[in-house]
């Protein structure tokens, strides 16, 4: 346990150089809480054979050190080796702080791709399945005075079609628009402190009258337990109220005079701090935050609030060059959310990824609209039906409460669902639009984004990439007259069978003008939707273009531009994959603002 004391101590030296040392969930945040991110010891166990010899218990010294919440196949992970190791395991001492004696500890994985068991000083601590979504769990059973040690096992097939994984490649170097893939711990990890009961999570329904909902889970539930809530605005008490538990849940609801809404550039939020109270002694205390925000559709438009408001989005994938899925900083999330306002863009497509939950925080906080989508998988069988289902469920849950989110989009251009005609897939796709509206009413949905839509979705997503503007305008020039029927692109716009609802048409894959910037660093095999553009004005000419024949198409309720940055081979970007602008903002904000 040398090592394990050594590798401990030297994290503690260096807490304030720990990646992501911000606090990883700001929808539900503790006082009393200790990052976990830094180094820990690592192992690849390329022969599966780490469960049967044991490595839990600690027999097995590991090899090599990562630093969390990086994945082996990043630079910044300290490793950087992307070839297929489906099996890793970590392991880290902690010491708990003294304050923490006699308090219950929850350990929090923000997320670990693609499935993982761990255990706490030996002892089997909890499992998950599912990459895109937390592991939480209750660990006070298993800890003892002194060091204590996490192991975690991870477990991600990189060749299984069936295994919702977004963009990352199954074979082993990326190539079109598949990039490197991600294994293991890929957000942060951390401990909090709670009484013997605790809060588990509390959903937030807001109206715009001013009445909010607050309805709690209560983990190790007592008799008597009252959920007391005080909502502020700008640190001046609005309202605050109790009510008492019933078995594990707790219900209360609130009026606010007056309510400032949340809108695009208007982040108007509510902070609300909820106490879990035994008597007068206060069992846990979680501070979160809501904003008032309504999304509805009516003939053809997309209302927020009332207000009809024209979707500006960008495809954002949410990689980055050293750390892939992972944002770097907190700082580099708030760089690109501001860098994408500045191009006239208010909302971002989170393309294939369920984005960590700092970026949704700086959306609320900067009134940024946001699409919120899944890792597809890319083939159909029962066990991936289950699989995606499930996890769809844990993806509502983890971010119900943001403001910023106004739909949501399981299913992208048929992946999972490769053969429509198929009846099964069919269902799955109108089955995932029902269960979502089930766990969560207050959003649109999109059934299948980009193409073969049934007749069950609130926004008509669909994809074309035009190479210019005369070609766009033709194709949809009679949208929204009676009759009308939306064209295909590649695949037909409706499964057979199917006629379009009348839901809002939103362009939510467009342009894609690939344009190498000078001083750029590519790959051989970069490449762009219709060719590469030779240089920076003819991919402007390109571009304006397209805007200015979009503006003639009233129809049309929103876009959303392929893409932010470029992304290893792919070079679509507005920047490139490091971040440097290949356009002036002004001009891209010009074009923006034609679009209303």
């Amino acid at each position: 346990m040398k090592f394990l004391f050594v590798l401990f101590a030297a994290s503690l030296c260096a807490a304030q150089q720990a990646p992501r040392p911000e606090y990883p969930q700001p929808q539900f945040e503790r006082e009393q809480w200790q990052s976990l991110n830094g180094p820990w010891e690592f192992e690849f166990d390329d022969a599966n054979a780490g469960l049967d010899q044991d490595w839990a218990s600690g027999v097995k010294k590991f090899s090599r050190t990562i630093t969390v919440p990086f994945a082996f196949e990043t630079k910044l992970s300290g490793i950087g080796d992307t070839s297929f190791h489906p099996w890793v395991w970590y392991r880290r001492g902690v010491t708990l702080p003294e304050g923490w004696k006699d308090k219950r500890v929850l350990l929090h994985f923000g997320a670990v791709d693609y499935s993982a068991m761990v255990w706490v000083n030996g002892r089997l601590a909890g499992t998950h399945v599912g990459g895109s979504t937390p592991i939480n769990l209750d660990i006070t059973r298993h800890l003892k005075a002194g060091e204590n040690v996490i192991t975690v096992r991870a477990e991600d097939s990189p060749t299984d079609r069936f295994q919702p994984r977004g963009k990352q490649y199954w074979e082993p170097k990326s190539r079109g628009i598949f990039y490197t893939r991600t294994t293991g711990i890929w957000q942060s990890v951390w401990l909090e402190a709670t009484g013997p009961s605790y809060l588990e999570r509390v959903r937030i329904t807001p109206n715009l009258n001013g009445t909010v909902r607050f309805d709690a889970r209560i983990a190790h539930p007592k008799d008597g337990l009252r959920l007391h809530a005080r909502v502020t605005f700008g640190g001046k008490v609005v309202a605050a109220g109790e009510s008492t538990s019933e078995g594990p849940r707790a219900g209360l609801a609130l009026a606010v005079t007056g309510p400032l809404q949340w809108y695009v550039n208007q982040p108007n939020l509510y902070d609300v701090t909820f106490e879990l109270r035994d008597g007068a002694k206060v069992l846990d205390r979680v501070r979160s935050y809501y904003g008032y925000r309504e999304v509805t559709t009516e003939n053809g438009r997309i209302f927020i609030n009332g207000r009809p408001t024209y979707l500006k989005m960008v495809l954002d994938q949410g990689y980055w060059p050293e750390s892939t899925l992972t944002p770097p900083s907190d700082e580099a999330i708030q760089y690109d959310i501001r860098m994408t306002k500045e191009m006239g863009f208010n909302g971002a497509r989170k393309h294939q990824k369920v984005e960590d939950p700092r970026y949704l925080y700086w959306a609320d906080r900067m009134g940024f609209l946001v699409s919120g989508e899944a890792a597809n998988a890319y083939l159909f069988d029962e066990d991936y039906a289950a699989r995606f289902t499930r996890e769809w469920m844990e993806i509502v849950e983890r971010d119900y409460n943001h403001p910023s989110i106004i739909m949501w989009v399981p299913i992208n251009e048929s992946w999972g669902v490769p053969n429509v005609r198929d009846p099964r897939q069919q269902y799955h796709l109108m089955a995932n639009y029902m269960l979502i509206k089930s766990l969560d009413p207050t959003r649109l949905v999109i059934d299948n984004d980009g193409w073969e839509h049934t007749d069950t979705t609130d926004v008509f997503g669909f994809h074309d990439y035009a190479k210019t503007g005369e070609m766009l305008y033709e194709k949809y020039k009679d949208a929204g007259k009676p009759g009308w029927q939306p064209p295909p692109n590649g695949r037909a716009a409706l499964i057979p069978g199917y006629s379009y609802n009348g839901s809002p048409l939103f362009l939510s894959e467009f342009g894609g003008i690939a344009y190498i910037a000078p001083g750029s660093n590519v790959p051989r095999d970069a490449w762009g939707y219709a060719g590469v553009e030779a240089d920076q004005n003819a991919a402007l000419t390109r571009l304006r273009g397209l805007y200015e024949a979009l503006a003639k198409l009233p129809a049309i309720a929103g876009i959303c531009y392929t893409q932010l940055t470029d992304v290893e081979q792919e070079i679509n970007g507005l920047m490139t994959y490091d971040r440097k602008p290949k356009f002036d903002s002004k001009s891209l904000r010009e074009l923006n603002d034609l679009l209303r």
